[in-house]
């Protein structure tokens, strides 16, 4: 006999990094690249500088190589659930790879980290003497924003 529960949990997130460019758009700006870089390319070539060709060709393998990685790192994601006897942290990679952390919320503090202009850089979960970092990819105005809900969340988790 199974049961199956009907609870909701008091707070749940998924954290995505940002994503600027669609897969037809890296593809727009490599082709804007190569007719830049193709016009003074012509030129040199012409003035017998043809080993800058080698140089130009680099660049694009560069840009395409980069814009590649960042479209695959942005598939990443993080789940955070909260229950009222347990603090979920879920982690899928680029690849798909799932990783579950799972920890009671009443071991569990918040940290912020700031940089000296009160920027929030970094936020963890201090279990003991252990951190976890979560949230990398967002940006400091968004680790602030979710550092305030999840905060406030965790403080009723915990009464």
């Amino acid at each position: 006999m199974t049961t199956t529960t009907q609870a909701r949990p008091l707070f749940a997130a998924t954290l995505t990094p940002h994503n600027a460019l669609s897969r037809s758009g890296q593809h727009w700006v490599i082709a804007v690249f190569v007719v830049l870089t193709s016009l003074p390319a012509m030129a040199l070539f012409s003035l017998g500088a043809w080993p800058v060709l080698v140089f130009l060709g680099l660049d694009l393998v560069a840009v395409a190589w980069a814009l590649t990685v960042a479209r695959r790192r942005s598939r990443a994601y993080e789940k955070i659930t909260l229950w009222p006897d347990q603090l979920e942290l879920v982690r899928v990679d680029e690849t798909g790879r799932e990783t579950r952390q799972v920890f009671s919320p009443f071991f569990v503090r918040l940290v912020i980290d700031r940089d000296y202009e009160e920027r929030t850089r970094a936020l963890r979960l201090r279990i003991g003497e252990e951190l976890h970092e979560f949230g990398a990819f967002l940006s400091p105005d968004d680790k602030a924003s979710f550092a305030k809900v999840f905060g406030t969340a965790l403080k009723k988790a915990r009464h």
